[in-house]
Formats: C-alpha cells, structure tokens, sequence
C-alpha cells in the first residue's frame, strides 16, 4: 500500500503530540477568507496597502501580523470587554491554533480562556470546518511584518 506524504507527515505528527494533525492549506485559506472572512476583516500592511479582503472595512479589526499579536489591541478598533480581556488579563496572543478554535466558537473559546462563562464575542460568524479555520490561520500566518535581515 502506498501512503501519500502528507499522510505520513500527519501521522508522524499524531505520533509525537498524541493529537490529530491538521494539514494546513494557506492557498485554501485564502479561498476560505474570501467566501467567509472579507465581509468583516481586512489584511492591510503598514503601508496602507490592502493584501486581503476589501478596503475601509470597519467591522471586524485589521488581521495584518494577527499571529503573534496580544489578543484585543488593534489601535482605533473598539473591542468587546472580554476578548480585550483575554489578551490583557489572561494572555492571549494569538497563534495559528488559537485562531484555529477561536473561529470555529469565538464565545466558547473566550469563555474557556478567562475562566468566565459569561463571556462574549462579537465575532458572531463561525468557520464550520476545522480543516478550514485551520487553512484561514495559515493564511493569516503569510501576513506581517517580515523581520530584517541580520547583519
């Protein structure tokens, strides 16, 4: 039988984390971002240059080097309480895997990482597909600013 790489590499990856492995399509993301995410995000550079998503949107904050970044601090964008909360008070910078589950339940996932079941998001939109949301946070992870090189 004859197993195709990216199966051997998700199950190596299952063997050493005991977890199932997601194998991230940043090119799918993209598709996914435009069908799904575009109506409230952007991906604009600090230049002013859109890379993703339409201009002015003023719904949903800029995603532009989201991966890295505290949870909750887009200057100029007015947050919900508790997700400014999980960045400030309980850490949250965002990761590939964070917006992963994040987008698939924002309100869960603010609930589980404050510790207050009451918490809310007002990201209202899901990403159904973990395969999905996982391709969109591979996206999202080509976007920010290229550090310069040494020397």
């Amino acid at each position: 039988m004859k197993i195709s790489t990216k199966a051997a590499i998700g199950a190596f990856a299952l063997t050493m984390t005991g977890l199932p492995a997601l194998a991230q399509d940043a090119e799918n993301g993209a598709t996914v971002f435009q069908r799904q995410c575009q109506n409230c995000h952007n991906v604009v550079d600090d230049s002013g240059e859109v890379l993703a998503g339409r201009p002015n949107m003023r719904t949903g904050p800029n995603l532009y080097g989201v991966i890295g970044r505290q949870a909750g601090v887009v200057e100029g964008f007015r947050y919900g309480a508790d997700l400014v909360a999980a960045g400030a008070e309980a850490g949250l910078v965002w990761s590939e895997e964070a917006i992963t589950t994040y987008v698939q339940d924002p309100r869960s996932y603010l609930q589980e990482v404050t510790g207050n079941n009451r918490a809310r998001s007002q990201m209202a939109f899901q990403v159904r597909s973990e395969s999905d949301a996982a391709d969109v946070a591979a996206y999202l992870a080509t976007f920010g600013a290229q550090e310069e090189p040494a020397g």
